[in-house]
């Protein structure tokens, strides 16, 4: 290879500046020239004060180095020249430029990570904002069939959702969230590889004051506490099994119906409300009454005044709620009653603990909703130092006559560590489902978080 020559012409230093510098160029291998340890300190200024010309490989690459005072030498900056073409060094060029956005872009996670709080918000003005957030959870379970007593393998991705929330007006927010669910998971030998993403919420809220607000949209059926809980805050690893029965006869999105919901806090924010009409079911001329909900609760301690609830503080908040559902359209009828608890038990840790009650009479409306009283318990207790859980959860379905045999009890033991509370963590479990009539079977659960908004 032929070896790079250096030569110094005098081009005025404005012309330069204004190609503006490329910092990626090959030209900033080489250093300006040094000065003669012989020259004066005035031919010393100019020299390393003006511009060097590289003549790269067979002269085919030219590029202007801008120079810096004497004492300062450690690197140069490069500005294009305007008769720069490809040459045997332009490859090694076009491979920095490819890391440019990679480089900005870690270096905006960067930033992110250390302002995180100063960059959630996208602020228009005073009235007008919006966020954005994201919740993946991906997970790996062995499901014994009842049948044949083996087990079913799955590796997949729970829920990934993206969610939208912000103001759009003074007293008007909205909150909008899509969900995947399950996918990669195979199901009696079908992998459901659907991309589809379904609308999970989607809902309006004007707020006229704290004892009144209007919400409109896909909203959570208020039927009981289990039945409004945000699913990245969950103290196990899923709901109970019994919570959303009324999804599938009503035609439901997961506990959602699109309607009208009133929603309202009194006595010093200790008592909610939450009543709503809501679409339901409708005939062929459409002509039939719509689906009712509603929901009350009252808080002892600590108050809540979120759209989700939380199925546990990990012992920031000091809990004891109690509350009652109801869900009914023409002759369907749910009624529902439900506890919670969650408080610091002293520096070492916090005690969550749900119970829920649900009665379902689908009745003539839905007979593929067979009477039936189901329960779900819950708790655990969260070691603040470690930052484990273990946790239990016991749930039954106790159906009337002449479907009393379909009747199961469910348990499910495990741990959980919340690396960065409800934002990183992960819960290991074992389950077993315990029929009436019929074979017990196992359940292992292992299931990974990853929770921002």
């Amino acid at each position: 290879m032929r070896r790079v020559r250096t030569v110094v012409l005098p081009v005025p230093a404005p012309a330069m500046i204004s190609r503006g510098p490329s910092p990626w160029s090959t030209a900033s291998r080489w250093r300006p020239e040094r000065p003669s340890r012989t020259r004066s300190s005035e031919a010393r200024t100019a020299v390393s004060m003006a511009p060097v010309w590289h003549a790269g490989v067979r002269g085919e690459d030219r590029s202007f180095v801008r120079p810096r005072p004497a004492g300062n030498r450690r690197c140069a900056t490069l500005v294009p020249g305007p008769f720069r073409r490809r040459s045997m060094l332009s490859s090694d060029t076009s491979h920095a430029k490819a890391w440019v956005p990679v480089i900005a872009i870690a270096c905006s996670l960067v930033c992110v990570a250390k302002n995180a709080s100063a960059q959630a918000v996208i602020k228009v003005n005073d009235d007008v904002n919006v966020k954005f957030g994201m919740l993946l959870q991906t997970q790996a379970d062995w499901t014994q069939d009842a049948a044949s007593g083996g087990y079913q393998q799955n590796l997949f991705i729970r829920r990934v959702r993206f969610l939208v929330g912000g103001q759009v007006a003074p007293k008007v927010t909205f909150f909008f969230e899509t969900d995947n669910p399950n996918l990669g998971k195979t199901v009696s030998g079908t992998k459901n590889i659907a991309t589809g993403f379904t609308v999970q919420d989607a809902y309006l809220e004007w707020k006229a004051s704290d004892a009144f607000a209007l919400d409109a949209g896909l909203i959570f059926i208020p039927l009981c506490r289990n039945c409004i809980q945000s699913a990245a805050t969950l103290l196990p690893i899923d709901y109970g099994a019994y919570s959303f029965l009324h999804g599938g006869p009503t035609r439901s999105v997961v506990g959602r119906d699109t309607g009208f919901m009133a929603k309202g806090y009194l006595a010093k924010s200790r008592l909610e409300y939450r009543v709503g009409a809501f679409q339901g079911v409708r005939d062929a001329l459409s002509r039939n009454s719509f689906r009712s909900s509603g929901h009350l609760q009252y808080s002892f301690l600590d108050t809540e005044t979120t759209y989700f609830t939380t199925g546990t503080y990990l012992g920031k908040k000091k809990v004891f709620t109690v509350g009652g559902g109801y869900d009914v359209q023409a002759d369907y009828k749910a009624f529902a009653g439900d506890a919670y608890f969650d408080r610091p038990l002293g520096p070492a840790g916090a005690l969550t603990l749900q119970g829920d009650l649900i009665h379902y009479d689908g009745g003539r409306t839905f007979a593929d909703l067979p009477r039936q009283n189901d329960y779900l318990v819950e708790g655990g207790y969260f070691f603040t130092k470690a930052k484990v859980m273990p946790w239990l959860k016991v749930e039954g379905q106790k159906f009337a006559s002449p479907n009393s045999g379909r009747s199961q009890d469910r348990f499910q033991g495990g741990l959980s560590y919340f690396h960065q509370g409800h934002n990183v963590n992960i819960k290991a479990g074992y389950g077993r489902i315990n029929p009436k009539t019929g074979r017990s079977t196992n359940l292992f659960t292992i299931q990974l978080q990853v929770f921002y908004f």
